[in-house]
C-alpha cells in the first residue's frame, strides 16, 4: 500500500468528472489558488486557468477518462506518477505528471506526454 496526498485523487475526479457544475469543488479541493500548470501544449497560472482548461478538454473530447496506472513516488514535497487517457476505450495518449504539493494540495504540476526511450548508449 502506498500513500500520497488526497489532492491527487480530487484533480483526477476533476477531470473525470461528467457534471461542469462540480469541477470547481474538485479543484478547490486539489489545487492552490496561484497553480502553475504546464505541458507540452499549454503553460497556465491559477485555479480559474485551469477550471477553463478542463472545461475546454472536455468539449474538445467528451467522455475521456483519465487513469492513474502506476504506484506514487514521492520523495520531499515532489511527487510524479503515469497516466492514461482513453476516449470510447481507446487509448488517446499517455504520460507522467510531477507535482509539487504545498499544504497538502498541489502547487505546481508538470505533464509530460509519451513514453521515454530509454538508450544505454548516451
Amino acid at each position: 500500500m502506498y500513500t500520497y496526498p488526497a489532492s491527487f485523487d480530487a484533480i483526477l475526479n476533476a477531470w473525470n468528472e461528467a457534471d461542469p457544475s462540480k469541477i470547481r469543488a474538485h479543484l478547490d479541493a486539489a489545487l492552490t489558488s496561484d497553480v502553475y500548470f504546464v505541458d507540452p501544449t499549454t503553460e497556465i497560472t491559477g485555479i480559474d486557468a485551469f477550471e477553463k482548461l478542463i472545461r475546454g478538454f472536455h468539449q474538445r473530447f467528451p467522455g475521456a477518462v483519465f487513469s492513474r496506472i502506476s504506484q506514487v513516488d514521492s520523495h520531499h514535497h515532489l511527487h510524479r506518477y503515469h497516466w492514461e487517457i482513453h476516449v470510447d476505450g481507446d487509448l488517446l495518449v499517455q504520460g507522467f505528471d510531477v507535482y509539487e504539493v504545498r499544504d497538502g494540495r498541489i502547487s505546481r504540476l508538470l505533464k509530460f506526454f509519451g513514453e521515454l526511450t530509454i538508450s544505454r548508449d548516451q
